[in-house]
């Protein structure tokens, strides 16, 4: 506007100067100057009237450390050529940069560009809105149109693969058996019930079919073994460390991005630490077709009753994406409040960087009263924090539970694979 603003000026000087001298010239002047201003004005406004964005997100889900990919297009259905066109994005994903600035779209062409985004950070996060900005060949207006279509992407916390995963010694392989029926088609047959609509075509008992000349399904239970629970510690007291990742050099993206499997370490925090166990934990045992119930209290209170299937570790990938080292309550006082409905026989896995011995006194109660416990230690002290992990440790050793102690740097698909009991525990 400071141009149209001298332009006008200038404008008026010369009507001024016209009429107080009456020469033709000056009005001549102001003449191309109004002109100038109005063909500038409506050359600004055509230019954004037909122009059209698209957006195109391979994929609303990613994981920490992938690429997410976007392609974008601008078509320009207009007759009027577009000098330049700014493209400014508002999302919020960090190391997001898919703001552009295209120069000379002629009319009825398209631009296309493609972005790539190394996701640093776990998260749901937002992809929009988009401001179009775009003016006169000489720069004197600037015409802006706002699109506030938004979408969400949600970033999946990192993953390691666990070759196994320590159970306590002295669990029967079969746990207990649970009587419970399922739609899963398990290699446990409860007994047979009439055809109903949408039964699959495999479930049906052709020998009993054939005796009660009428269709016959099988009905199943699942696997006797028993439930496995992670309960994770997100109470804000005892989390240290920061998780925020640097963002990534472009020369070193440009590097990434020509690897299958981009390199990434976690952040120095026992946040970021404590949710990639809990979910390469869960990857761990349902990929292996078990059962798993997930606990912890962050902004909110997280229940997911113990499920099976892709479907089930995909809803617990999305909650711990979003989860926070934000809860008020301790981890004993989790343990008080959730574990006394456990059926006995369970196997509970408990995350947590407290350096209080506490909690390591409810495990060791817990066992007692019948569930098997493991547990995963974080070091907090190796993350800045204050020292107490030995006492934790010593405790849980001393009850016999199979501890893991996770420390800064450590690699996570090693230390979770593996887990010692009593004295060499303590020792380590």
């Amino acid at each position: 506007m400071t141009r149209v603003r001298t332009v006008a000026i200038i404008g008026l000087a010369t009507l001024f100067l016209g009429l107080a001298t009456s020469n033709t010239a000056f009005f001549t002047v102001f003449y191309v100057i109004v002109l100038v201003l109005l063909l500038t004005y409506f050359w600004a406004r055509l230019a954004l009237s037909r122009v059209q964005l698209v957006r195109q997100t391979r994929a609303r889900r990613a994981q920490v450390g992938s690429v997410l990919n976007e392609i974008f297009t601008l078509r320009n259905r207009g007759v009027v050529r577009n000098m330049w066109l700014e493209v400014d994005d508002e999302s919020d994903l960090p190391g997001h940069h898919a703001s552009h600035i295209i120069s000379n779209l002629s009319a009825k062409t398209e631009y296309a560009w493609k972005i790539r985004t190394y996701c640093r950070e776990r998260g749901r996060f937002r992809l929009g809105p988009i401001t179009l900005t775009s003016g006169d060949p000489f720069g004197l207006f600037r015409i802006k149109y706002h699109l506030p279509n938004t979408s969400n992407v949600v970033v999946y916390p990192r993953t390691v693969t666990l070759r196994s995963f320590p159970l306590p010694i002295g669990m029967l392989p079969g746990g207990d058996a649970l009587r419970r029926r399922t739609h899963y088609v398990t290699t446990n047959a409860a007994g047979v019930r009439d055809y109903a609509p949408g039964d699959p075509f495999p479930r049906i008992h052709w020998k009993s079919t054939a005796r009660k000349d009428r269709l016959i399904v099988k009905e199943f239970e699942l696997d006797p073994l028993a439930d496995v629970w992670i309960l994770l510690d997100l109470w804000s007291g005892t989390h240290y460390g920061d998780r925020h990742v640097p963002e990534v050099e472009v020369d070193e993206m440009e590097v990434l991005f020509r690897q299958n499997a981009p390199h990434f370490t976690l952040p120095p925090s026992t946040e970021e630490y404590a949710i990639c166990a809990a979910a390469s934990i869960a990857q761990f045992f349902l990929r292996r077709d078990r059962t798993l119930g997930f606990m912890a209290i962050g902004q909110r209170r997280e229940v997911m009753q113990a499920d099976r299937g892709e479907r089930q570790l995909e809803k617990i990938l999305e909650t711990l994406a979003v989860l926070r080292a934000q809860g008020s309550v301790a981890f004993e006082e989790l343990l008080y409040r959730e574990t006394p409905a456990l059926p006995r026989g369970s196997t509970l896995i408990l995350i947590s960087p407290s350096p209080s011995p506490k909690w390591a006194q409810v495990a060791r109660h817990l066992k007692r009263s019948g569930v098997y416990v493991t547990a995963v230690v974080l070091d907090v002290k190796s993350f800045g924090g204050p020292p107490g992990t030995e006492d934790v440790v010593a405790e849980l050793a001393a009850s016999g539970i199979p501890i893991s102690v996770v420390r800064n740097g450590a690699p996570l698909e090693e230390v979770l694979s593996t887990s010692m009991y009593g004295a060499a525990q303590v020792a380590a």
